[in-house]
C-alpha cells in the first residue's frame, strides 16, 4: 500500500487501451518511470518495480500485456500470478 507520494516528477498523459487516460510520472533528473495512474481507477497507482533496488521487494502478483511481449521474454517458471491481457 502506498502511504504517500512526495517529491517532484514530470508527467506524460495519453489515452489508454480502455479509452481512459494513463498518466506516467518520471524522475525529472534521469527520466526513469517511477509510477503511473489510470483515470478509471482513482487512488490506484502502478509502481515500476525497477524503481526499487531492494532484493526483498515483493514478487509481481499480476502480469499484463503478455501477448505483446518480445519473443525473448520467457515466462516459464514464474510463480502463480494473475494474467491480464
Amino acid at each position: 500500500n502506498v502511504t504517500s507520494i512526495a517529491g517532484k516528477s514530470t508527467s506524460f498523459t495519453r489515452k489508454g487501451d480502455s479509452g481512459g487516460t494513463v498518466t506516467f510520472r518520471f524522475c525529472p533528473q534521469c527520466g526513469s518511470t517511477v509510477y503511473w495512474e489510470l483515470s478509471g481507477v482513482p487512488g490506484v497507482f502502478a509502481i515500476a518495480a525497477g524503481a526499487f533496488a531492494d532484493p526483498n521487494f515483493p514478487a509481481p502478483r499480476v502480469s499484463v500485456y503478455e501477448r505483446r511481449r518480445h519473443d525473448w521474454v520467457d515466462l516459464e517458471g514464474l510463480p502463480e500470478i494473475e494474467h491480464l491481457d
